[in-house]
């Protein structure tokens, strides 16, 4: 199927790959976001994602991402490069996308220092493949920081990004099912792509790790958190909140919102004894935050339903592709 490789796939990859730079605090591993290199006082972070679901409206999706996934770390994201891939005979997307690219990076401060584009045989779509980089004081955080006990906070609504993509490139059929404005509302879902805010607010708070749950959403999100730290966790699946756009458009099409793609959201975790004051603070500046489960040291990874403890099992791709194929 289409999305990530697997993890032991991934696994396997990643045992090739060996460095011995002692300036490198984060190198590769499953579910790590970001990578970083100490110059002394100073820490410069990095990372790179492709978008590869979305066609409209590409080039927002691209920088926020990006971005997001450096704010993990708790670094200010500032500098971004970008490979533009097109479909032979589209050349005229390369200016549209760019345009995106320079407004989203003005919003936040980043600058476009360089990047490529070509047009590339045998695509039927764009790839805006974004490498995003940032500075932080000292050691940054990494999504292999959770500990055991640890509390799971989570912002906004799961499937946020799913549902924008869905809307936009779906649109007259889901207006035919549920109206204009039903699809206005979710095609502006997008707007709450970013969560650099939220996730620099809870590195200053204190947060022990972060992740930005992308492909295979929040579900796939938890367990690449409980990949990179090596623990289990429990996840209160009935107070995961979602968006009425979300949960119509995910019954619409038969697809699991904790699945969606779900940049928008951000998984944090944070001392138990701190996580309510954590959301409490989240909250009163206008960002929804909910306690949504808790990283165990025991590797078992169980959903709460109904009261029950219930096996919670990766999903093997995000629900995007269902509809995406080609």
């Amino acid at each position: 199927m289409a999305g990530k490789v697997p993890p032991e796939v991934l696994e396997r990859i990643l045992s090739k790959i060996r460095s011995d730079d002692p300036r490198v605090l984060i190198g590769p591993g499953i579910g790590i976001d970001v990578s970083a290199v100490s110059f002394g006082e100073r820490t410069l972070v990095a990372s790179t994602d492709p978008i590869t679901g979305a066609v409209e409206d590409i080039g927002y999706y691209a920088v926020h991402i990006n971005a997001n996934d450096v704010a993990t770390s708790g670094a200010r994201p500032r500098w971004f490069l970008v490979t533009l891939l097109l479909p032979e005979g589209e050349e005229r997307l390369a200016g549209k996308i760019m345009g995106q690219i320079a407004s989203e990076a003005g919003k936040l401060g980043v600058s476009v220092i360089g990047g490529h584009t070509e047009l590339t045989p045998g695509l039927s779509r764009p790839i805006v493949v974004g490498t995003m980089l940032g500075e932080v004081d000292g050691r940054p955080l990494s999504s292999a920081g959770a500990r055991p006990g640890d509390a799971i906070v989570m912002t906004k609504w799961a499937g946020l990004e799913g549902t924008s993509i869905i809307a936009r490139e779906r649109r007259e059929e889901l207006a035919t099912a549920f109206g204009r404005s039903f699809v206005e509302r979710a095609e502006s879902l997008a707007e709450y792509l970013s969560v650099v805010d939220e996730a620099l607010y809870a590195a200053a708070f204190g947060a022990n790790a972060m992740h930005d749950p992308t492909e295979g959403g929040v579900a796939n999100g938890v367990h690449e958190m409980a990949d990179a730290a090596g623990l289990g966790f429990r996840l209160y699946t009935e107070g995961i909140p979602i968006r009425e756009e979300t949960e119509k458009i995910c019954s619409f099409y038969g697809l699991n919102p904790l699945a969606l793609m779900g940049s928008g959201s951000l998984l944090i975790a944070v001392p138990r004894d701190a996580a309510r004051l954590l959301v409490e603070r989240l909250l009163a500046r206008g960002i929804k935050a909910t306690l949504v489960g808790e990283f165990l040291a025991e590797k078992k990874r169980v959903a709460i339903r109904n009261g029950d403890e219930l096996p919670f099992k990766r999903p093997k791709a995000d629900e995007l592709w269902k509809l995406f194929k080609a």
